[in-house]
């Protein structure tokens, strides 16, 4: 458990903090694209220069080289949760283990299976086409802080070993001498599952290649309306205008072009500090030679990783909702949720005392109530959308836009045939319901985080009706 409390060591922390995203800090950024300013035709239009996007675009362009392929961004490659989020690119395609068996017990063989191969591809996908991303397979470690949580690895370890999934106990001790905290009581180390790479650069890797491939890519090209036209679909932005015989939207936590889809999603805004450069004195007081990323096992929790360079990234823990969807550029700058990281950050690793922040930023994760993506068709299966991520979406996302080509292709494949991809996740309530639920459940799971994880009545009531909020 986490006192909230800033301390001086906490606030002199943040003293020279910016409020910019460190990944965007970087000379090699690629320069702005232009903006679509006239009408064109396109065998497949995608809207959203995000993973799911730029993936979408490679993909289809490697299975037809002759489709002309037209991506386009409301602002530049990656500006949202792309660019935004911790490097954690894993294997799950469930959102964890415990979550997958809870909804599809039955198809987490195939899932876990596809997930690997899903992992597999990107690193490879990585090497062959020089993308300097900063991947490491270095794997995960899940934390227990509390003792309640020890007996939840404990569980998930059994689960994992059931289906073959390598998983390493590490006691207190053997925990320590990885990661040195005074927090650790015990944790589950996955060596194979978890990449940790430099998202922005991913995608800008991956947009080269989408160029090279010849998709036209158009930045600062928000997409306004989408219409059915009969045989083509128009898509308008505010200079320019689009007939494609096909359309995917991997628009995620922007607010959907389809109102179908609002249904299922909210936009929770998540904050992330980044410290500057370790000492090899510092580096030694934690150990933490390699690279894994680590996440605590709380319902809010934490998730941090060691940068190429030898910074900490540290996120989580809050995840906030504005009522009515709220969603904007506002939104990305929390000085309370900074402070309160920074407080969780030297409980965690007191020996640090005196590093400092340089950059903190916030950004918004599409949410959905199953906290794993989900598929659907428009316009007579013109168009395809994929959405509800949860966090989980840097390595996943190439999987969902597998899934959404497959049904622009109306193809019956082993990935469409999954109840995963068949089924849509419960509905969320209209306002104000939805945001009083939101509300009750944030307090709920602090409540559940401060008695050892007992679930409420509220929270039992949601884990019935499939809703299940855990994170």
């Amino acid at each position: 458990m986490f006192d909230d409390t800033p301390t001086e060591i906490s606030t002199k922390s943040l003293t020279n903090v910016r409020n910019e995203i460190f990944w965007f800090d970087d000379r090699k950024r690629p320069a702005a694209r232009p903006h679509l300013e006239s009408h064109v035709t396109a065998d497949l239009c995608v809207v959203g220069g995000g993973f799911s996007g730029l993936w979408t675009a490679v993909l289809a362009k490697q299975e037809h080289p002759d489709w002309d392929v037209v991506l386009l961004e409301g602002d530049r490659i990656a500006s949202g949760a792309t660019g935004r989020n911790g490097g954690f690119c894993a294997a799950s395609l469930t959102h964890g283990l415990d979550n997958g068996m809870n909804r599809w017990p039955g198809e987490m063989p195939t899932l876990l299976r596809l997930g690997r191969e899903n992992l597999d591809a990107i690193e490879l996908f990585v090497a062959e086409h020089g993308i300097d991303c900063e991947f490491v397979r270095s794997g995960d470690i899940s934390v227990a802080t509390q003792a309640y949580q020890v007996a939840s690895l404990e569980e998930l370890y059994e689960m994992g070993k059931a289906l073959g999934v390598r998983y390493e106990w590490l006691d207190q001790t053997q925990l320590q001498s990885r990661v040195v905290s005074p927090t650790y009581l015990a944790a589950l180390a996955d060596s194979a599952g978890t990449a940790m790479l430099n998202p922005a650069k991913l995608a800008w890797g991956l947009a080269r290649v989408a160029g090279d491939l010849g998709v036209r890519i158009y930045e600062y090209s928000p997409v306004m309306a989408i219409k059915d036209k009969g045989e083509t679909v128009s898509i308008f932005t505010r200079s320019g205008s689009i007939a494609a015989e096909r359309v995917a939207l991997a628009t995620n936590a922007y607010p959907p072009l389809l109102r179908r889809v609002s249904n299922y999603v909210v936009p929770v805004y998540d904050y992330v500090l980044m410290t500057q450069k370790l000492t090899p004195e510092q580096r030694d007081l934690i150990h933490w030679e390699g690279r894994e990323g680590l996440s605590d096992c709380g319902n809010q929790f934490h998730y941090y990783r060691i940068t190429e360079d030898g910074r900490i990234l540290w996120g989580g823990y809050d995840a906030v909702y504005h009522r009515g969807n709220g969603f904007g550029k506002e939104f990305e700058v929390d000085a309370e949720s900074f402070q309160r990281l920074a407080a969780h950050f030297f409980q965690t690793f007191p020996q640090l005392a005196g590093l400092e922040f340089t950059h903190a930023w916030g950004g918004a994760i599409d949410t959905c109530s199953r906290f794993s993506a989900f598929w659907g068709k428009a316009h007579g299966g013109k168009t395809a959308y994929v959405s509800g991520y949860t966090g989980l979406g840097v390595g996943s996302s190439r999987f969902g836009a597998q899934v959404m080509l497959d049904l622009l292709h109306g193809r019956k494949t082993e990935r469409t045939e999954l109840q995963m991809v068949k089924k849509k996740p419960k509905p969320f309530p209209p306002e104000p319901v939805r945001s009083i639920g939101i509300d009750w459940t944030t307090r709920s799971l602090q409540s559940a985080d401060q008695n050892a994880g007992h679930r409420n009545l509220w929270l039992r009531t949601l884990d019935r009706f499939g809703f299940g909020f855990d994170s």
